[in-house]
């Protein structure tokens, strides 16, 4: 594995880039402020743009080191920022690499998320070269999974009560997807 950090990558409809500063403003209004986006997230909505300002001072920061993959996606269409898509854990012995996302409901059902993250399975086995990806979602935020079916990963059982966020213990499913399996599908569409 030989990490390379956030890069910018391109989709049909998408530009998927490293944060700015100046993203706040745009950030804030289209989903870091949405309690229905925090809902099933570990993060509160934030109060103001100050908030999410200093957030993003910390993560641009963040992206000195280059195990940092942190991604704003930017629709072609309008130019301005409309979710987040990162990896939220690595594990280094193992070469596994933990998806995280969110984005502003405004958008969802559109598949944006997919065409970003399929963007992301392709920059993180072919040229980082990680061994699996994995993401999990609460069992009742069942959109997330079809996400993850839809980058085809598989799912790998369901943790009961292992999740906690805001004060609720929940059933956590997992999903993930190998770099063999990968290959093999990316064989099969071509």
């Amino acid at each position: 594995m030989k990490h390379q950090g956030t890069v910018t990558l391109e989709t049909e409809r998408l530009i998927l880039r490293r944060f700015a500063v100046t993203d706040a403003e745009a950030m804030f209004r289209n989903w870091a402020s949405s309690e229905e986006v925090a809902r099933y997230l570990t993060w509160e909505p934030h109060e103001n743009p100050a908030v999410t300002e200093a957030l993003l001072r910390e993560w641009v920061s963040a992206y000195e080191r280059p195990d940092t993959y942190n991604w704003v996606l930017v629709p072609k269409e309008t130019g301005e920022p409309i979710g987040n898509l990162s990896v939220v854990r690595f594990i280094a012995e193992t070469e596994c690499a933990m998806l995280g996302w969110c984005l502003g409901t405004r958008w969802w059902g559109m598949g944006y998320m997919p065409e970003a993250e399929k963007a992301v399975l392709r920059y993180l086995f072919a040229t980082v070269g990680v061994r699996r990806v994995c993401a999990n979602h609460d069992i009742h935020n069942p959109k997330s999974g079809r996400v993850m079916q839809k980058l085809g990963m598989k799912q790998e059982g369901i943790l009961r009560q292992h999740g906690y966020i805001k004060g609720r213990i929940f059933d956590d499913v997992w999903y993930g997807i190998l770099a063999d399996e990968y290959r093999e599908m990316q064989h099969g569409t071509e």
